[in-house]
C-alpha cells in the first residue's frame, strides 16, 4: 500500500468481525513497529499483547472506570496491546542526566509515535486498532504483571474491520498551520 494512501485511509475501528488474529501476523506488526524512532533511540516501548479472553475480559470489566464506549470495544476485539514505556528513559542523557526541560514526558511521546506505528502497520497488514486513553493504568498493570519499571501508555484493541468508517472532515490547512 502506497505510504500516503495509509496515512490518510487508516482509521480508528471499533467494530470487529469474530475472527482471531494468528500470533505469527502480530510479530510482523510489532517487529515493523520496532522501527518507530525513541528518545537517543533508548527503544523503550513494549507490546504486551493480550488475546486470553479472560484476561481480556477482565480488563474490560474492571479497567475502564465504567467508559461502556472503550468496554464494548474491547469486548468485540479480538484481542488487545497494551502499550507500556520504560520509565526514566527517554529524555535523559546515556548516563540517566535529565537531558531535556520535558524530562520523563518525551516516553509518553516515544509511545505515542511507537502506538501510530503500531496501527499503520497493523492496517497495512489488515487488521484495525483503535488507540484508547480512558482506563485505570495501575490495575492494568496489576492484571498483565507488567515489570515494575514499565508505565501503561496506551490501550490498542485490535481485529480485523467490521466496518471501515469514511473520514471526519479535517480542519483546512490555514487553520492548522503558520508560515513563519
Amino acid at each position: 500500500m502506497d505510504a500516503l494512501k495509509l496515512l490518510v485511509d487508516r482509521r480508528s475501528i471499533r467494530k470487529f468481525t469474530e475472527e482471531k488474529v494468528e500470533r505469527n501476523l502480530m510479530k510482523e506488526i510489532i517487529s515493523s513497529s520496532a522501527y518507530a524512532p525513541t528518545w537517543a533511540n533508548f527503544q523503550v516501548v513494549r507490546y504486551n499483547v493480550i488475546d486470553d479472553e479472560k484476561i481480556k475480559t477482565r480488563i474490560g470489566e474492571e479497567c475502564y472506570q465504567g467508559f461502556k464506549g472503550n468496554m464494548a470495544t474491547l469486548n468485540n476485539a479480538a484481542g488487545v496491546v497494551v502499550l507500556s514505556y520504560v520509565n526514566g528513559k527517554s529524555g535523559h542523557s546515556p548516563s540517566g542526566e535529565v537531558a531535556s526541560a520535558k524530562g520523563d514526558a518525551w516516553a509518553l511521546f516515544d509511545a505515542g509515535i511507537a502506538a501510530q506505528q503500531f496501527c499503520l502497520v497493523a492496517y497495512a497488514k489488515g487488521v484495525g486498532t483503535v488507540i484508547q486513553g480512558i482506563f485505570d493504568e495501575g490495575k492494568i498493570a496489576e492484571i498483565i504483571n507488567l515489570p515494575k519499571n514499565e508505565i501503561v501508555a496506551a490501550v490498542i484493541p485490535y481485529g480485523y474491520e467490521e466496518i471501515h468508517p469514511k473520514a471526519p472532515k479535517r480542519l483546512g490547512v490555514e487553520e492548522i498551520s503558520r508560515f513563519i
